[in-house]
């Protein structure tokens, strides 16, 4: 993340070995990188200016009064430090922390087993908390506000619910689809968050501070470079900066200096746009075999070879903001600006010529 570098994605070598993944993932080897990186307290974080100080606020006034915080609710895309803010509020609340997942919360038990071993003043952090099970979401209420949850023992007719205190806990949740959440469960947190992609200044900020942490003998240039292509995104900005730092060891002399940096990325196959090879693939089937659109994100995702998940989580949130693609009703459509990206000349009356008044209808 910017000075916050959370959940770390994967470097995938690729059919050539030598392209980088811009997908969320998470590669385990590269976990330990992401916890030195990461920042531990609010003042440390880069970015996200106004939500940092409606934290501070929140948290500060919570310990003035000597009350538990309210529930926090962080939204956005994947790699702007939704993770590290949850580790900021324990650090700042001099709390311990719990890390779960919705998925991994599957019944009413595991959830439950997880409350009773909160102690007073602890912080539960649930990451992609929109994919918790209904019959544990429904037992979260209860524990959000009234700190207890009902322990059902046996069926039937004999089926008897014994109420259990919990100790006081601040939960935080995060979530790359805040319309998947349900109401209920959305309106139980007193603070919600939406994450903002971060500038190309932000982003200097966080390949800076991380080159320090790193040791990357890191100019001013290389920094600029670096952060244009990082999709304002500090997760990739840190990946980046790390593959850079090994071409700039392995095939110059150590420094990253502008000439490196782009030498670097075009051997990771990013583009000076920030693209990579899955991104300019999306386009290059939009153009090439559906003449710039409307498509359907399935029949998309088969031309390239993909899940139409991955297409539409990965690729096209920054596609869309790059002003290349448009979502629409009747399917994705290619803007002219996508055309002339993969050095194509529109053909008159194309589909990207219609986007703006497509962007009206965008769903």
């Amino acid at each position: 993340m910017g000075g916050v570098m959370h959940e770390d994605a994967q470097v995938d070598p690729g059919p050539a070995g030598d392209e980088v993944s811009l997908a969320p993932q998470q590669e385990t080897a590269e976990q330990d990188v992401e916890t030195t990186l990461r920042p531990r307290r609010l003042s440390e974080f880069v970015g996200q200016a106004r939500v940092r100080e409606q934290l501070e606020l929140v948290l500060h006034g919570a310990l003035n009064r000597g009350d538990q915080p309210d529930h926090v609710l962080f939204s956005g895309p994947p790699g702007l430090g939704k993770t590290s803010l949850a580790m900021i509020i324990a650090a700042e609340l001099g709390a311990s922390i719990r890390v779960t997942s919705g998925p991994a919360l599957e019944r009413p038990g595991d959830l439950a087993a997880m409350l009773s071993n909160l102690a007073e003043g602890d912080v539960l952090f649930i990451d992609e908390i929109h994919r918790i099970a209904r019959p544990a979401e429904e037992m979260l209420y209860l524990a959000m506000e009234d700190y207890r949850v009902d322990i059902v023992v046996g069926k039937g007719p004999g089926a008897t619910s014994i109420p259990l205190e919990i100790a006081p806990f601040t939960l935080v949740g995060a979530t790359t689809r805040s319309g998947a959440l349900t109401g209920p469960l959305r309106d139980r947190f007193g603070f919600t968050a939406h994450m903002e992609f971060y500038e190309p200044a932000e982003l200097e900020l966080v390949v800076r501070r991380s080159a320090g942490i790193l040791g990357v003998d890191l100019r001013d240039e290389g920094a600029v470079e670096i952060a244009r292509r990082s999709r304002g995104t500090p997760r990739i900005a840190n990946r980046l900066l790390r593959r850079v730092r090994d071409f700039a060891e392995v095939r110059a002399d150590g420094a990253v200096t502008l000439d490196v940096a782009r030498a670097a990325l075009e051997v990771y196959d990013v583009d000076e746009h920030g693209l990579d090879r899955l991104d300019r693939a999306v386009l290059g089937a939009l153009v090439r075999s559906f003449n710039g659109g409307p498509v359907g994100v399935s029949t998309l995702a088969v031309a390239v070879g993909e899940e139409p998940t991955t297409v539409e989580e990965v690729c096209e949130p920054y596609l869309v903001r790059a002003g290349m693609l448009a979502r629409t009703p009747r399917g994705r459509v290619a803007t002219v600006a996508a055309w002339q990206h993969l050095g194509l000349v529109p053909p008159q009356h194309a589909p990207g010529e219609a986007t703006r008044s497509l962007f009206a209808d965008e769903v």
